[in-house]
């Protein structure tokens, strides 16, 4: 028979053990003995250490495209990549690097890949600016000069070659700049992917951020590095012509390009981090 007195002491001892049991459950993680080590910090990018490669696009005696107003491709070329350039070093990539072609295209173009590819390089960026097929050109006279121009196309594109033996790591770069340059108020032009192009129709890979695939390129197929090719803009587009001159447009691109860099060298860390094994 359980006595009031009984009962009055089993209540306690049943309120004592909930109590304990309540402490017990509601004690903060932080209090509890540590079951793991602190998470490591994340990984980051040493840009001192990365190495990039800036390929100027065609050489002084085989230019490339001729712009609206006269002027060559190759020196667009060489000027933004010397933007460019200052830029990452600025950033702290000093192991930037300019590759310079001479002569005549076919043999320039491989001097450089071979050059590209003793270089033991992280990252290979090509420059370059645009024109159109010649069906879309207008004769017109500049300055006493004869010329050609179209103003039917504007924008920048990006190129990447499934042939790459980095592929994965090329798209990933060309979407990183693509997204920088589009946050820049750019925008990439769409003719590519249009049956009028003919030959030079290309797969667009990327809709967000302009980028395409160009499997063909040399510069993009036999470089063993990761490898994307910049066409800045279209020097036949009479307006975009000027804005590809001006120093402001030069040095918003540049920017785009260090941000980029920036985060791709940023991740390269991180899936470096990945694949080495703990000591």
């Amino acid at each position: 028979m359980i006595t009031p007195g009984h009962f009055v002491r089993l209540s306690c001892l049943a309120a004592v053990s909930l109590l304990a049991m309540m402490a017990v459950w509601s004690t903060p993680a932080a209090a509890q003995p540590a079951r793991q080590k602190a998470a490591l910090p994340a990984p980051q990018c040493d840009a001192s250490k990365f190495r990039l490669i800036l390929d100027v696009g065609h050489t002084p005696e085989i230019p490339g495209a001729i712009s609206a107003r006269g002027d060559t491709e190759y020196n667009f070329n060489l000027r933004l990549a010397n933007v460019i350039k200052r830029k990452l070093e600025d950033a702290g990539f000093v192991r930037t690097t300019l590759l310079l072609g001479t002569g005549e295209a076919i043999p320039s173009l491989v001097r450089r890949v071979t050059q590209a590819n003793a270089m033991s390089a992280d990252l290979l960026l090509s420059i370059h600016h645009d024109s159109v097929p010649q069906v879309f050109k207008t004769k017109w006279n500049y300055e006493g000069k004869d010329l050609e121009y179209s103003d039917r196309f504007k924008g920048h594109s990006i190129f990447v070659s499934t042939d790459n033996a980095r592929f994965s790591q090329s798209l990933t770069f060309a979407k990183l700049l693509g997204a920088r340059l589009k946050a820049r108020g750019m925008q990439y032009t769409p003719h590519y992917t249009e049956s009028f192009m003919g030959a030079r129709r290309r797969m667009l890979l990327d809709a967000e951020t302009g980028v395409y695939r160009y499997d063909q390129l040399v510069i993009l197929r036999t470089t063993h590095m990761p490898s994307v090719l910049l066409e800045a803009g279209s020097i036949v587009n009479r307006d975009e012509e000027l804005l590809m001159a001006s120093e402001e447009h030069q040095l918003q691109i540049a920017g785009a390009v260090t941000e980029a860099v920036s985060s791709f060298c940023a991740q390269s860390a991180t899936q470096t981090a990945k694949v080495t094994p703990p000591r």
